[in-house]
């Protein structure tokens, strides 16, 4: 058997990981995973890891989940795949018209993707076609808020505003308006929504949408702010005629405490709401974009210029649709009332942690806190030393976080507690 030592300079010498300087590997070498099993990992030397980020926010019930397996393996015997380009099949169907149920039939429209940036291209594509197709082909401009990010190609950059993303491919992007963004920790939502207003009364004749991620900006540090800014922000965009794309890739799928973080609002529904990552309990890639009748309506026609131009290989696998068909099998049964009280677990670990960290801060099954002077390679040297006391974590600059699984009980909430204390200790040792 392969030794985990060889297995990761294997991997250094053969894999391209992502999100990741290769050079650095030799000092953070990857973590050889052999199995899963609940919240766990375990390394190929029999060693177990909490995975606190649930394996980059997408594994909602654990690893190994019979259910998921069950749905993926009675699909597998009945259809693997079938082109949805003149044909379709019962999962895609279905799970269409339950998202749907979902929006109460605002958002009856999915176009299925592959994953989370694919659903975020989409959704740019769609709002300017449809307004090219409804005779407005100047509005091309999209506006995305300060320190967002909404994935890694070229579309989905034009509207992240992640510095070192920016600084490598900026000559390869269009141009997007950035605007402050709400920050709970400011108290600026406020000042952020009438920044957002005198950028749509000046140029709401040439922008086509607004993007946004809800309640949370993930890979901004868990930066969370009030649901009173999107209702604020709904009414914007209906009064300059301008698209709302709600991008719930990370947020979607109960991680905020409702299924969708929109939900909290009280507003109308966007034209668009994107999902991917927790859709499928981290089984399979999938990604969805839901849009209104208005937004459908625009590309009816007999002429196929008019049309949607947009497809993959692979899309509405019947696989992908069958685990997402399962996940929202658990949200039928009541995962949310279950979520409630895990994330009131979490609540009361982490409470002895807050005199020493700043902004300790939790919405549904997402807690973040920032590190106060944080030393160099801060999220390095923290990734490092979770790891000896048995997590998986992957702080964002001096922000740790835990986004973890939907399995915790008592027990479990006082490890992550101790097992992050711990950790934090000896960093900053």
């Amino acid at each position: 058997m392969t030794s985990p030592s060889d297995l990761a300079a294997r991997s250094r010498a053969a894999v391209w990981h992502p999100c990741t300087q290769m050079a650095r590997l030799a000092d953070v070498p990857p973590l050889p995973i052999a199995r899963g099993d609940g919240p766990w990992l375990f390394g190929t030397d029999g060693r177990r890891y909490f995975d606190a980020n649930s394996s980059w926010w997408v594994n909602l019930f654990g690893h190994s989940d019979k259910p998921l397996h069950d749905a993926i393996k009675h699909q597998l015997d009945t259809l693997p795949h079938v082109m949805l380009a003149g044909c379709t099949h019962e999962p895609a169907v279905r799970l269409a018209e339950r998202l749907s149920a979902r929006t109460g039939g605002a958002l009856g429209h999915a176009f299925f993707g592959s994953d989370g940036a694919s659903a975020v291209e989409i959704a740019l594509k769609q709002s300017f076609h449809s307004f090219k197709n409804r005779g407005r082909p100047e509005k091309r401009e999209f506006v995305c808020l300060k320190n967002s990010y909404h994935g890694e190609t070229l579309g989905a950059l034009s509207v992240t505003d992640v510095q070192v993303f920016r600084d490598a491919y900026d000559p390869l992007l269009m141009r997007a308006h950035i605007i402050a963004s709400p920050d709970g920790r400011l108290g600026n939502e406020a000042e952020a929504l009438e920044a957002m207003r005198v950028l749509l009364a000046e140029r709401h004749d040439q922008i086509a949408a607004v993007i946004v991620e809800p309640l949370i900006q993930g890979a901004a540090g868990m930066v969370m702010y009030a649901p009173a800014y999107l209702k604020g922000l709904r009414e914007l965009t209906h009064e300059f005629g301008v698209h709302l794309i709600a991008d719930e890739i990370a947020v979607g799928c109960g991680r905020t405490g409702t299924f969708f973080a929109w939900e909290q609002t009280g507003a109308d529904w966007p034209d668009f709401i994107l999902l991917s990552k927790g859709i499928t309990g981290g089984t399979l890639p999938l990604s969805l974009v839901l849009t209104t009748d208005d937004v459908f309506g625009a590309f009816w026609s007999e002429d196929v210029t008019r049309g949607f131009l947009h497809s993959h290989s692979y899309t509405g696998n019947p696989l992908a649709c069958a685990a997402a068909n399962a996940v929202l099998d658990r949200f039928d049964a009541g995962q949310l009332e279950t979520n409630q009280a895990q994330a009131e677990r979490l609540t009361r670990a982490f409470a002895p942690l807050a005199p020493r960290v700043a902004h300790l801060r939790q919405r549904g099954m997402i807690l973040a806190f920032d590190v106060p002077q944080a030393p160099p390679r801060f999220a390095e040297a923290f990734q490092l030393k979770a790891r000896e006391h048995e997590l998986l974590i992957r702080p964002i600059g001096s922000t740790v976080y835990l986004m973890p699984p939907y399995l915790i009980d008592d027990a479990t909430a006082a490890f992550l507690a101790q097992a992050v204390t711990a950790t934090l200790n000896d960093v900053l040792a």
